[in-house]
Parts: structure tokens; C-alpha cells; sequence
């Protein structure tokens, strides 16, 4: 009798951490993948070009940045008429094709696109506060756009989140920027500072 309950004494405990594995294993597959923003940029990604300076030549014993040619002297008119406004591009975003429909959690900043009420339904996600809003946009990779069927509601505007849900590689155009990859959120989540 005795050997019977150590012999079920041992299967049980060998059930019990079978448990606990099958357990931690879940957790592991359950948890989103953490990205950081220059994840989104494939590899083969060209560098960009060097900012313009903003009044390059006008300030004497400033040279301009390498590579640099004024621009025609109609420019000032084309862009007082809106031609230098931003719009879709027949070029492909590049992106990293390996997200495409993984389970990401990436923090960022809100930019507000479209309200249910007092909540945040549709936004862009960008790296930094401002972007879209206050300074032109960063490029089209490093803007996501996040659809939340629960909404947020935004304590202020540049409290910065963190969003879970599944990346597609599908980009949007809203008007306002081009985004290179798109979210369906299942949460978003204020960040800690």
C-alpha cells in the first residue's frame, strides 16, 4: 500500500510541474512581442538626406548644408499655393514584412483622428510628441495607425501609451500622414513616465 501512494505521490508531482510548464510555456507565447521604434525601419533602409538648413545663405559665414542647392526662385509662390502639401506617395512604404500580423506592444504618442463621443476611437501612433501636429511628419515607418474599438479617453495631449494589439504592414493614408504600418488595438494603456 505504501509503494502505491509513493507511486501516486510521484505521479502526481510529476503531473503538478508538467502543469507549471505548460503554464509558463502559454504565458511566453501569450505575450506580445515589445518593439522600439527602430524596429520598424528595415535594414536596408537608405539614410536620410541631411536637413536643409532653414534659411541656408541668408546668415552671413554660414555655409549650407553639403550637397545643397537653392531652391528656384518660384518656390516661395508654389508653396504659399499648397503645392508642398503632403499626400500619398505611389512609392511603397519600406517595412519590416516579418511584423506583419504578430501580437506587438509599442509605446508612443497620440494624435487624435477620430472621437466617439469624449473617447479616442482612431489615432496615429508616432514616436514623439507633436509629430503630425506641430512639426512635419516623421516617415511614413515610424507612424502607426491604431484602430480601438473601446476607445481611450486622453488625460492630456501628450501623455504618452502603450499599445497591444496585432501589426499589419498595411499602411493608411489620413490626410494628415502617410503611416507604413496599422494596429488593431485590444488594449492601450497609459505609460509610465
Amino acid at each position: 500500500m505504501s509503494n502505491q501512494i509513493g507511486h501516486l505521490q510521484r505521479v502526481l508531482a510529476s503531473a503538478v510541474a508538467m502543469l507549471c510548464v505548460s503554464a509558463t510555456t502559454l504565458t511566453a507565447i501569450d505575450a506580445p512581442l515589445e518593439l522600439k521604434w527602430a524596429a520598424l525601419v528595415p535594414a536596408e533602409t537608405p539614410k536620410a538626406k541631411i536637413a536643409k538648413p532653414f534659411f541656408s545663405g541668408a546668415t552671413p559665414g554660414l555655409s549650407a548644408a553639403p550637397g545643397y542647392e537653392p531652391p528656384p526662385p518660384a518656390a516661395e509662390s508654389k508653396w504659399m499655393s499648397g503645392a508642398g502639401r503632403v499626400t500619398a506617395s505611389s512609392a511603397p512604404t519600406p517595412v519590416v514584412q516579418e511584423l506583419n500580423g504578430k501580437r506587438v506592444r509599442i509605446g508612443g504618442y497620440v494624435v487624435p483622428l477620430d472621437f466617439d463621443a469624449t473617447k479616442v476611437t482612431e489615432f496615429l501612433l508616432v514616436p514623439f510628441v507633436g509629430a503630425c501636429i506641430h512639426v512635419p511628419p516623421p516617415p511614413a515607418n515610424q507612424i502607426i495607425y491604431v484602430k480601438s474599438a473601446q476607445g481611450i479617453t486622453l488625460k492630456g495631449e501628450f501623455d504618452p501609451v502603450y499599445v497591444t494589439g496585432t501589426i499589419s504592414t498595411e499602411g493608411q493614408f489620413t490626410g494628415l500622414a502617410e503611416t507604413g504600418y496599422s494596429i488593431v488595438a485590444e488594449a492601450v494603456d497609459e505609460r509610465q513616465k
